[in-house]
């Protein structure tokens, strides 16, 4: 491949990681975020004193591009949520979340139905001018009845759903998270890192710190024009802001 042809990924920030931040200080802490050279960031749910309108003003002043919102799926009562938060932010990919684990994932079973209900909401998120994706935690990658749940979601699943692939809880999982970034290839273009110990319920470092090989991964990511190299993390020993601008500056150096 001629390298003159590779769009290295950007990298962004998915915000929940600074959600402890945000609530003491919501308009200092994205001020930072834009001081850390972030040029596009991931939204989750706010502190309820946030509102859309607000969040969305601050950003757009800071030059922070919203390239995806976490969202519940865009069904029942959650439909005008999810649709109002993309309008807010003026994005077009919006991620269903995941969590906290649903038990349909424990059966084939339920996982069809699962299916089912990502379809539609597929549905109703291209009816609206949206592209829907999917974030994985560590049960979608663990075995059901001999078959890896996210692989039945990659086979049957309507094609225009992404994947918003999270590499250390596949790894947690104990898959390959190279190996998986090159099967799902375009269908993947968002790709959440951190780093740590790869175990449950042990604190995330900064990115590099960890167990994970990152360099093999944003090269994998490289080779194949994922879009963006997201950090987020869940919980850490250390001062989060802090870790923020290290796992940064780290990504940026072996992104160059």
């Amino acid at each position: 491949m001629d390298p003159q042809q590779v769009n290295k990924p950007q990298i962004g920030l998915q915000l929940y990681t600074l959600r402890d931040q945000m609530a003491c200080d919501f308009s200092g802490t994205l001020r930072q975020v834009a001081e850390i050279g972030f040029r596009g960031v991931e939204t989750a749910f706010f502190s309820p004193d946030i509102t859309l309108e607000r969040a969305s003003r601050e950003l757009r002043d800071l030059n922070l591009q919203v390239f995806c919102a976490h969202t519940d799926l865009p069904l029942g009562d959650k439909r005008d949520d999810a649709l109002r938060t993309a309008e807010a932010f003026g994005c077009k990919r919006i991620v269903w979340h995941g969590w906290p684990e649903d038990p349909r994932y424990s059966s084939l079973v339920g996982i069809q139905a699962l299916i089912e209900e990502y379809n539609a909401a597929e549905e109703v998120a291209s009816k609206n001018g949206l592209h829907l994706g999917l974030h994985n935690h560590w049960w979608e990658m663990t075995p059901v009845e001999g078959k890896l749940p996210h692989q039945l979601l990659a086979q049957h699943l309507n094609p225009r759903i992404f994947f918003e692939l999270d590499v250390y809880w596949a790894t947690v999982a104990g898959q390959d998270a190279v190996q998986l970034i090159n099967n799902l290839g375009s269908r993947a273009p968002l790709l959440h890192v951190k780093d740590g110990p790869a175990v449950r319920h042990q604190p995330m470092t900064a990115i590099g710190a960890g167990v994970l090989n990152i360099p093999a991964i944003a090269q994998a990511a490289c080779d194949n024009n994922i879009e963006w190299l997201i950090i987020e993390l869940d919980e850490c020993a250390t001062d989060m802001m802090e870790t923020v601008r290290q796992s940064y500056q780290y990504l940026s150096k072996i992104n160059e």
